[in-house]
């Protein structure tokens, strides 16, 4: 074992959830409640105890888990602030008076999101829960599709690089069976009345390379403009970042985009990775930008927890509008703020799984905000540095084509969120390209080791040599970095992202044996 492995921030046994001796008889356990209000995304395997994803219900022991761009188990802090939770209100819990405990404690929970992003100064900023990243696109352009009398249509980059139920969502459209308040559904068909639309543009070649900025503005252009002459109003999510770590389209598109177009074009960001300074996400929120976060990605909190940004301009526009009928099954009452029209058509629910999931996160972004920016940075660059190098000297796998993280269109100060924290790579051995199904199967034979490895999930790119291939991802996250810098494991840290990477270049090794 080497040095750095006696020093994880994982202990050896996950805690054990305590049982007060107020804990109500038929009160769910905190394992119940952080799988329930979502979708079914969040059900667990009954034979491995771990849902789609890959994670557990309550902390695991010993792993090599750098899986922050799909999705993360919670961590032993996390479990401990939503315990803490769990056990105030089992005390208090009353099925009459559950839906005012949930929104006291929503409000809570929005006041204190806000001023960890330093945004509480932000006069008319209004923020939304949703029960997942992908509710979060459904509740937007169900919004700002019934903001205008002009037909809407959605336009975001390729599937592959965002959320796999996105496309269905900003086509508002049912993108699960089961809503997150338990509601039965058909998947695929339509939420509200009248015309939506959906369109994708391509962010990589055919190869898996960056396509050119100026093909991509050139391309939005088009379709933007022809948008507008047929009277058409249109949302672009652009994603920041993506699966595999880009800004797409970059900003200085977006900002071209809406100076020319700018009563009929709406920018959503999409940056539910949540890899963002608190100084980038205000100068979207100062473009009128909408924001949507989760609390599941970079910060790895459980899965799942959305939430959305709507700047002062946009929300008084907003505002007085009505959800869809089709969407009072997707969202609590308490989840919107007390002023909003579309929160008094939603029932006075308590989603204490969305709850208890997002104090799960905020105790993770509580942690890393007390860090100091510098030191972040610092890390993050020694971090992609050594990881970059090592991807580089591993011939079994090949580093997929990474963009320039810059947001100096926003005039946002570069930061922490300027260093890249999802590394893609092919698998490679050999000179020979390793399939998609190749390489799902290595990402499940780690996931699924003694020693697992925890990767992001393998990601579509394109094809090389004729073979459709897939890129796995190895990403830093908030408690990483919190573990090197306030736990001066720095050291630690690297090593064990390296011992990873080395894992996998024999695991690849043994594939193709």
């Amino acid at each position: 074992m080497t040095q750095a492995s006696t020093a994880r921030r994982f202990p050896d046994a996950p805690p054990e959830p305590r049982a007060p001796e107020a804990w109500r008889p038929g009160f769910p356990v905190l394992d119940q409640w952080l799988v329930d209000g979502g979708d079914t995304r969040l059900d667990l395997d009954p034979a491995s105890g771990l849902n789609r994803y890959g994670c557990a219900a309550r902390p695991a022991a010993g792993d090599y888990d750098f899986s922050s761009s799909t999705a993360s188990t919670i961590s032993p802090l996390g479990w401990a602030a939503a315990q803490a939770l769990a056990e105030r209100l089992a005390e208090t819990d009353s099925r009459i008076w559950r839906p005012v405990t949930y929104g006291r404690e929503m409000d809570r929970i929005r006041g204190e999101l806000l001023a960890l992003n330093g945004l509480e100064d932000m006069a008319g900023l209004d923020l939304v829960f949703a029960a997942s990243g992908t509710d979060a696109h459904l509740l937007v352009a169900d919004l700002v599709g019934d903001a205008t009398r002009r037909p809407l249509l959605c336009l975001a980059i390729e599937p592959e690089e965002t959320g796999s139920g996105v496309p269905a969502a900003l086509n508002r459209r049912h993108f699960s069976t089961v809503t997150a308040l338990g509601e039965r559904v058909a998947m695929g068909e339509a939420v509200g009345v009248g015309d939506g639309g959906y369109a994708s543009i391509a962010s990589r070649r055919p190869d898996g390379s960056l396509r050119p900025s100026a093909d991509v503005a050139a391309e939005l252009e088009a379709i933007i403009a022809r948008a507008d002459q047929a009277g058409r109003r249109v949302v672009l999510s652009v994603t920041d970042v993506s699966k595999t770590g880009l800004i797409a389209p970059d900003l200085e598109t977006v900002v071209a985009l809406c100076w020319r177009h700018p009563d009929m074009l709406q920018v959503v960001i999409d940056a539910c990775q949540f890899r963002l300074t608190p100084e980038s996400l205000r100068a979207y929120l100062e473009h009128g930008f909408i924001v949507t976060v989760t609390g599941s990605k970079f910060l790895s909190g459980p899965c799942f927890s959305g939430a959305v940004f709507v700047p002062a301009r946009q929300a008084k526009r907003l505002r007085a509008r009505r959800l869809s009928p089709g969407l009072c099954a997707y969202a609590a009452a308490a989840d919107w703020p007390t002023d909003w029209a579309a929160g008094a058509d939603l029932a006075d629910a308590a989603n204490y799984g969305l709850l208890l999931r997002w104090e799960a996160a905020l105790a993770e972004l509580r942690a890393f905000r007390a860090l100091d920016s510098a030191e972040v940075e610092a890390f993050a660059g020694r971090f992609a540095a050594a990881v970059g190098d090592r991807i580089g000297q591993l011939t079994a796998l090949e580093a997929l084509p990474l963009g320039v993280l810059d947001r100096s269109a926003i005039a946002a100060p570069s930061g922490w969120d300027a260093r890249q924290t999802i590394f893609p790579f092919l698998l490679r051995p050999a000179g020979r390209y390793l399939g998609r199904a190749e390489t799902e199967a290595v990402y499940r034979g780690l996931a699924g080791g003694e020693a697992a490895v925890r990767l992001g999930q393998p990601v579509s790119c394109g094809e090389r040599d004729g073979v459709p291939v897939s890129a796995l991802r190895l990403c830093n996250s908030a408690p990483l970095i919190v573990e090197a810098v306030a736990g001066g494991n720095a050291y630690g840290v690297i090593v064990r992202a390296l011992e990873a990477l080395d894992q996998v270049a024999v695991a690849v090794a043994a594939a193709q044996g």
